[in-house]
């Protein structure tokens, strides 16, 4: 039989195929971005007991309404922005659902979806399911910054969304209020909806603030907002995350959302609820828990040949290896995974057109000191 694919320029995610390199080689895997410590006991402890007392059955599509509340209390209390958990809040099972019922919410056949690149590997097969067609528009090196310019020079009569990222993945760079008021002149008096990945909301370092696109009012307006419970409670297999758009855009995002995965993983919906109402400390404890990791993991590295960019947000530490090869990324993840016992991620599988002689990595230091330090012993002989 003969399948004619849909999307033919997808293959095996660049993170299962370094996971399964280094579990071929016994390689510590600071790769893929999933933490390798446990979700605070008190959530662990909420999920049983909500399994034990029988919560084992569908969730309600959009969401359990405690939990929909807590994200909305949430929301006006770090961004003063009053959203409706009844019209405008959405529990989906992971964010990358929620990235692609948002597409698909409102993206048809022709359209144009802006991308900034390098940018997370799911947005562009969303959209090409949608049958449109992904610009990329590359951020600006060091520092990975947007020249909003050259985003509007890429606007055109069919273009349909922007997608925005921060903090970034995989770079780490983070938005200021003047990129979010450069993005509401960009699309003022124009149909172009924006969705907002802010996955990592929660990890911003060095006294900075979330610059949330639900800061913005006008923004707010016109925007999906995607998070995820497992970046922020470190429960990544558990994949939960929410949307928050408008009444108008939740609607035809959830006509998406209840055909695709219907409702989420209901136990532990009410125990994330629970963990909400009982400890609303913990998102706020989040940058410095992992500015801790960060400042360790950096100078564990700081004698070897990687150079080392600064972090802004999430949980990734960008590594320029220069001095060490001449290799493509690709070709030196491989040569690093097999060859001296560590995994990471390389940066040309996030670009349409890679940069010509760029040598960047991508290092995950969401790990325990063990980890961390096993990790750099081998690094240090690289």
């Amino acid at each position: 039989m003969t399948i004619e694919t849909k999307l033919p320029r997808v293959g095996t995610t660049i993170f299962t195929v370094m996971s399964q390199l280094a579990a071929e080689h016994s390689a510590v895997n600071l790769g893929q971005g999933f933490p390798d410590f446990e979700p605070p006991q008190f959530l662990q402890d909420a999920l049983a007991r909500a399994m034990r007392e029988g919560r084992n059955q569908y969730a309600p599509m959009t969401g359990i309404a405690p939990l929909r509340q807590q994200i909305a209390a949430k929301i006006a209390a770090l961004y003063g922005r009053q959203v409706d958990a009844d019209s405008d809040v959405t529990v989906t099972s992971g964010a990358t659902e929620a990235i692609f019922a948002a597409v698909h919410a409102v993206v048809r056949v022709g359209d144009e979806v802006i991308v900034l690149d390098p940018c997370y590997d799911s947005y562009e097969p969303a959209i090409d399911l949608a049958g449109a067609r992904a610009v990329h528009v590359p951020l600006v090196a060091p520092d990975f910054h947007v020249d909003w310019q050259r985003v509007r020079d890429a606007v055109s009569p069919r273009t349909r969304l922007l997608i925005v990222n921060s903090p970034h993945n995989p770079t780490g760079a983070v938005f200021s209020a003047a990129d979010l008021d450069a993005l509401a002149a960009l699309v003022r008096d124009t149909g172009i909806l924006v969705l907002s990945d802010e996955v990592y909301e929660h990890i911003v370092f060095d006294g900075a603030v979330h610059q949330s696109v639900l800061r913005h009012a006008e923004l707010a307006e016109r925007c999906f907002v995607v998070s995820s419970f497992g970046k922020t409670y470190h429960c990544t297999g558990w994949k939960l995350g929410y949307c928050v758009a408008p009444a108008a855009l939740s609607a035809e995002f959830r006509k998406v959302h209840q055909y695709l995965t219907f409702c989420t993983f209901a136990p532990a919906q009410w125990a994330l609820a629970e963990m909400m109402a009982h400890h609303p400390e913990h998102h706020l404890e989040l940058p410095a828990f992992y500015r801790e990791k960060r400042e360790g993991f950096r100078a564990l590295l700081a004698d070897t040949r990687f150079e080392l960019p600064p972090v802004q947000g999430a949980y990734f530490q960008l590594a320029d290896y220069s001095a060490i090869s001449d290799d493509d990324d690709v070709t030196f993840a491989r040569w690093l995974t097999t060859e001296k016992g560590v995994a990471s991620i390389p940066l040309s599988p996030f670009y349409q057109t890679p940069p010509s002689g760029q040598r960047l990595v991508r290092f995950c230091f969401a790990k325990s000191d063990a980890t961390q330090q096993a990790a750099a012993e081998r690094l240090r002989r690289v």
